[in-house]
């Protein structure tokens, strides 16, 4: 059943920023009993880039996460405004966390983050043809870059060593297009 059998009777936000608007929602739920929903609504794209080299490698970014207290290696990714073509966002958040910049780009996927709670909606890209230059992090960035094999990735992946939901899906995304 493809049919949307919640009911909102009343709808207000409980907080906001420049990134995100949570709202509180009553709704009469499926079953038609009386119900709460939390919903975060986010204000930009999240996109993801897997930067693929001719030999097989791939670029990963580190970095502190605060909502998790946790280090986290992912695929270079950031967000871009709603009314922004995702590919712009990309090609900018790949030369500002890597120095990248690509001659080819593929978009191969699209997801949403976490479908529950949050209405976000992610774009991967692959990314080839890289030159290098200097990265230009912003000031809340404090990056690391690694260079890893696809393997590599996917391995890493498949220990939990990667848990960023973008960088999950746009490794293991890019490992099937290129065969393995």
């Amino acid at each position: 059943m493809e049919t949307n059998n919640w009911k909102t009777l009343d709808n207000h936000t409980v907080y906001e920023n420049a990134w995100i608007q949570v709202q509180h929602r009553d709704v009469i739920t499926p079953a038609g009993k009386p119900g709460i929903y939390g919903v975060v609504k986010f204000r930009n794209k999240a996109i993801g880039i897997v930067p693929l080299d001719d030999e097989g490698f791939i670029y990963l970014v580190g970095q502190y996460r605060y909502p998790l207290d946790e280090y986290s290696w992912e695929i270079p990714e950031g967000g871009g405004p709603l009314d922004e073509d995702p590919l712009v966002t990309a090609k900018r958040e790949l030369k500002e966390e890597t120095g990248l910049e690509a001659g080819t780009w593929q978009r191969i996927g699209r997801i949403h983050t976490s479908n529950s709670v949050t209405d976000e909606e992610g774009f991967i890209y692959l990314a080839r043809a890289l030159r290098h230059g200097d990265a230009e992090p912003e000031e809340t960035e404090e990056l690391q870059l690694k260079k890893v094999h696809l393997s590599d990735a996917v391995a890493m992946v498949m220990r939990s060593e990667i848990t960023d939901s973008i960088s999950m899906c746009g490794i293991l995304l890019t490992a099937r297009l290129m065969g393995m």
